[in-house]
């Protein structure tokens, strides 16, 4: 959800749902509602939600929350651009729902308002029970904030085409010569991009350079290049260390590699990192950003990465140094152990 003020300082709220969550789940649907009736009816807000959301049956079908309905504005994906009318988000939902209101908005982001209603929830700190009065909080500027780098991403796509030439009788011929046109794609990332080997079974073999100099030949499963907010998902499976969100820098950590000694590392995050296939690949590579948009990689395709100018703001429960340590404890259940027992003087004597 989105907020937005106008002239007469009225704020606007937009609700925002992956499609993978339609039909919206019993377990979002009623704090979905509540929060919405809330927000217009208490807060005057006004409040924008993705068109999908509204078509849903379980929202269409309720009569009495229909009169509520007809005051949202509705949004669609990659069509409307409502960048410049919000003020903040709110999310229901886990950490998907976070990174799907990121990939909304490919510039400026509002502050986020992430509600733990998913299955992890390391990036939504808030709990659902006292909404109220943690969205008045808020609204009134009584808010810690953790600015989430992202990484901006520029796909250069090599497409090669044959030569075509029409003999005297009009029929259309190929010489074998080809010619290559190019297309470019860039996506704001929040946690990570990946480049695997898709479904070979060899080796992915890709060249990966900083700055202008190849600095290694990854061999293995494939790399993962994420922010400091991505270094505890699919980095940290892979045997990444974990970086605070305010830490700038950009972690580079090999899938499975086939050697010994490449371990993860962490680059200062104003440096260009560029992927490309190895010139003696036996395959093509895969790339996906945040999950989405996957799409295969060939020889003479290029994948440029480079901290974005765009964080997500994110608004924090407490801080951010406390958010962290606490969502590392209760979703990650970092360093649990049995504590040692204590060791009695009559017990050091032996």
């Amino acid at each position: 959800m989105t907020g937005e003020t106008n002239e007469r300082h009225e704020q606007t709220l937009v609700s925002i749902y992956r499609p993978r969550l339609l039909p919206l789940d019993a377990s979002l649907l009623e704090p979905f509602k509540e929060l919405c009736i809330f927000l217009t009816e208490v807060k005057n807000m006004i409040v924008y939600v993705e068109k999908k959301v509204l078509e849903d049956p379980a929202i269409s079908g309720d009569e009495n929350f229909g009169a509520i309905t007809k005051k949202f504005c509705t949004f669609r994906e990659d069509l409307d651009d409502i960048s410049n009318r919000v003020d903040f988000i709110i999310c229901l939902g886990g950490d998907g729902t976070l990174l799907y209101a990121s990939s909304l908005f490919q510039e400026s982001v509002p502050p986020v308002m992430a509600f733990h209603l998913g299955s992890l929830g390391f990036l939504t700190p808030f709990k659902f029970d006292t909404y109220q009065s943690q969205v008045t909080q808020i609204i009134e500027g009584n808010a810690a904030i953790v600015l989430r780098s992202r990484l901006v991403v520029r796909v250069l796509k090599e497409n090669w085409e044959k030569k075509a030439r029409m003999d005297e009788k009009g029929i259309i011929l190929t010489n074998g010569d080809v010619e290559s046109s190019r297309k470019a794609m860039q996506y704001q990332v929040l946690n990570e991009v990946v480049v695997d080997r898709g479904p070979s079974s060899y080796l992915s073999n890709v060249d990966l350079f900083l700055d202008g100099h190849l600095i290694t030949t990854v061999q293995g499963d494939g790399v993962i290049v994420s922010t400091p907010t991505g270094s505890t998902a699919y980095a940290v499976a892979a045997g990444a260390s974990m970086i605070h969100p305010n830490v700038p820098a950009i972690m580079i950590t090999p899938i499975c590699p086939h050697s010994l000694s490449f371990r993860p590392i962490v680059v200062p995050a104003g440096v260009e990192l560029k992927i490309m296939l190895s010139r003696d690949a036996r395959n093509t590579a895969w790339v996906s950003f945040d999950g989405r948009k996957r799409q295969e990689i060939c020889h003479g395709d290029s994948i440029t990465i480079t901290t974005s100018c765009f964080p997500v703001p994110s608004i924090c429960s407490r801080d951010p140094v406390n958010d962290w340590f606490e969502s590392l404890a209760e979703c990650l259940h970092w360093n649990v152990r049995k504590k040692q027992n204590y060791l009695s003087s009559e017990d050091e004597e032996f």
